[in-house]
């Protein structure tokens, strides 16, 4: 018999497409990587913490009050509970943690194709979430009579009302990285980011729920992506839903590649990317 860690790497990594060309004998497949109660219990703590960002989140506080460092820090703590929160359920159930990568190769020639497929993808996404912003602000304005945002006055800031996702723009300019030091804790928490969502949302949540649905891709990429999305609840409705279109895209790739590497490349360049145009806008007063 096929040993318990290889028969749920190798179901694991086929519940999200990394299926092996090398057909294996037949053998149970488990029905889930982690206990149900595990996974109920990861999905209430992202929800809960998302919904105290709302609250929370510093967007209408002026920049000076705003502890970038610390703010980094407790991130970065959370990161770090979930992928140990993760790693504890695959325990219970006997999955080895590396499974959730999927099957990477440490080959020069790999690192270099995940690299350049994942800046192609961080690409095209940019365009695809762009439109549908358009297009979701274009019928906004539609609904409310209001004019879509657009720069005013000798600065060319943006005049924001006072909505949900204008307060989470502003907390997005407070947040960037101000200084030397900041922006190399940034980048340290992007990277971190960049792996620990990819391994809980495209790795954890995409596996567990494609089992849960029979074997169905379809099921762990809108679940997992509709998590993605509901996670960023501080940041407004609109982002919530491009956000979970990204995580569409991002769970795309992953059966893609069969593998998350070119999913976390694609993540921390982007954040790190978002990060530091943001800083550089906002010194020069654009934001």
């Amino acid at each position: 018999m096929e040993p318990p860690n290889e028969r749920y790497e190798q179901a694991g990594t086929e519940a999200r497409g990394f299926a092996s060309p090398i057909a294996k004998p037949a053998s149970p497949q488990p029905t889930s990587i982690a206990p149900v109660w595990h996974t109920a219990l990861l999905i209430l703590g992202i929800l809960a913490v998302s919904l105290v960002g709302v609250y929370r989140h510093p967007g209408g506080q002026g920049v000076g009050a705003v502890n970038r460092l610390r703010t980094y820090g407790v991130t970065a703590g959370l990161e770090l509970v979930l992928m140990g929160w993760v790693a504890f359920g695959l325990k219970l159930k006997g999955v080895p943690f590396r499974s959730l990568f999927g099957k990477v190769s440490s080959g020069f020639r790999s690192i270099a194709l995940d690299a350049g497929i994942a800046i192609l993808f961080w690409m095209g996404s940019l365009m695809a979430l762009a439109t549908l912003a358009l297009m979701w602000m274009s019928i906004e304005a539609a609904i409310t009579h209001r004019p879509i945002p657009i720069p005013t006055g000798q600065s060319g800031k943006t005049t924001l009302p006072s909505s949900t996702e204008d307060q989470a723009a502003r907390a997005v300019v407070q947040l960037a990285p101000a200084n030397g030091k900041e922006i190399a804790c940034w980048l340290l928490l992007c990277i971190l980011v960049g792996v620990a969502e990819e391994l809980v949302f495209r790795g954890y949540l995409q596996q567990q729920f494609t089992l849960w649905a029979r074997g169905a891709a379809v099921g762990g990429v809108v679940f997992s992506a509709v998590m993605f999305g509901a996670a960023h609840g501080y940041e407004g409705a609109r982002a919530m839903f491009l956000l979970a279109v990204f995580g569409a895209l991002f769970s795309l790739l992953a059966l893609f590649r069969r593998n998350l590497r070119a999913g976390i490349f694609a993540h921390s360049w982007h954040d790190a990317f978002a990060g530091l145009v943001v800083a550089l806008l906002h010194s020069r007063h654009v934001l």
